[in-house]
């Protein structure tokens, strides 16, 4: 059972996280997530349980018809959530009915398992036959770790942070290597209501926020979505991921998570692939990151390379002045050669090394000259 942690502890190692809340620039970029964290708002997942729906989506078989019902009922979850966010609603004033926006969704992610496509690789495997996609995961939620996580980014200490096993990505330098690829399905199996559990569970003793995160937490979605029916405590939905999901993995989550924390780690598709072998990188990820800033507050993660300056991070840090203005960045400097980058650096000699701190103060440099706030959170 985790120990609740007290503000003293949490000042006494992050004194940052109080703090930051001082900056009014901060305060005022992340003001959904903000509220929702101090129980003023609730959470997205919460409203959409109020959301009627006029049929048992269960018992809908046909896809298209569910997402009929699913498009139909997202035009009403916007104009409630709006006006909640705007205080001419308060959640109080709505019924909790049989079936909601949110069992919609539930039933459409499980229609995926079937054949799978809830990130770009769509490889349409039958997961519920027990075979593993390219994400290596199956019919199980494998959750390989939760904690408290006191080393993300000020505004979300303490995390309550949820491991994933699995990934979409093969990053040849992860450094989750252990659960994102070698030892994928070696973590617990749990249920929705589990997870429902380890949430709450999470939130009761001090977390700021539910951050699912891996490995990469795309392949449980279909779970993730689920645990939300049986989640009972009010507490902001985080989703910190690689960004590689289809189109209709998007639809289906954007309506519940509070606030996003994509990485956004290449600025061309061709390091992509040598890195990540992801296909297509840069339309995908950029769409997805778009739709993500649209519905909800975001900070987001580069990680700069070594010799990546040009071909990445301008370009990354460029395109989100131009696209995402108002989101932070997190310009993060921690990259070292892990796995097989450090297994084998002859064939990585370009990154098989930390970056050197010039390069970092170019990547501080372009930001500033493109006016992204990332100083407080960097």
């Amino acid at each position: 059972m985790l120990e609740k942690l007290e503000p003293y502890e949490i000042f006494t190692l992050r004194p940052d996280a109080f703090w930051i809340w001082n900056n009014e620039e901060v305060k005022e970029r992340l003001s959904w997530y903000y509220q929702v964290m101090i129980n003023k708002k609730p959470a997205k997942f919460i409203i959409a349980k109020h959301i009627e729906s006029p049929v048992n989506p269960y018992e809908v078989e046909d896809q298209r018809e569910l997402w009929k019902i699913h498009d139909s009922l997202e035009k009403e979850f916007v104009k409630i959530y709006k006006e909640i966010r705007n205080d001419r609603l308060k959640l109080e004033e709505l019924h909790k009915p049989k079936y909601s926006f949110l069992d919609v969704k539930i039933a459409l992610a499980k229609s995926y398992l079937k054949n799978c496509r809830l990130c770009e690789w769509k490889c349409g495997v039958n997961r519920l036959s027990g075979r593993p996609g390219i994400c290596m995961m199956d019919k199980d939620c494998i959750v390989h770790s939760y904690f408290h996580h006191m080393g993300e980014e000020a505004p979300l200490v303490p995390s309550g942070t949820i491991f994933y096993g699995g990934c979409n990505f093969r990053c040849v330098y992860c450094q989750n290597y252990d659960i994102s690829q070698l030892y994928a399905r070696h973590g617990e199996r749990v249920d929705s209501r589990k997870l429902a559990i380890i949430q709450e569970t999470l939130r009761k003793t001090g977390a700021r926020n539910i951050n699912h995160v891996g490995g990469e937490p795309t392949p449980h979605i279909p779970f993730i979505v689920e645990s939300f029916k049986y989640l009972n405590i009010n507490v902001p939905q985080l989703w910190n991921s690689n960004m590689y999901l289809s189109l209709e993995a998007m639809k289906i989550i954007k309506d519940l998570i509070d606030i996003w924390l994509p990485d956004f780690k290449y600025g061309n598709n061709q390091c992509a692939w040598r890195y990540s072998k992801a296909r297509n990188y840069w339309e995908i990820i950029t769409r997805n990151i778009k739709i993500a800033y649209q519905n909800g507050d975001m900070i987001i993660r580069h990680l700069v390379l070594p010799n990546h300056i040009e071909c990445c991070t301008r370009k990354v840090l460029e395109w989100i002045a131009k696209n995402t203005p108002r989101a932070l960045v997190n310009i993060m400097d921690q990259y070292r050669p892990e796995h097989l980058v450090a297994k084998y650096p002859e064939k990585f000699p370009e990154i098989a090394r930390r970056p050197y701190r010039n390069e970092i103060l170019e990547a501080y440099k372009i930001a500033d000259e493109l006016g992204i706030l990332y100083k407080p959170i960097s």
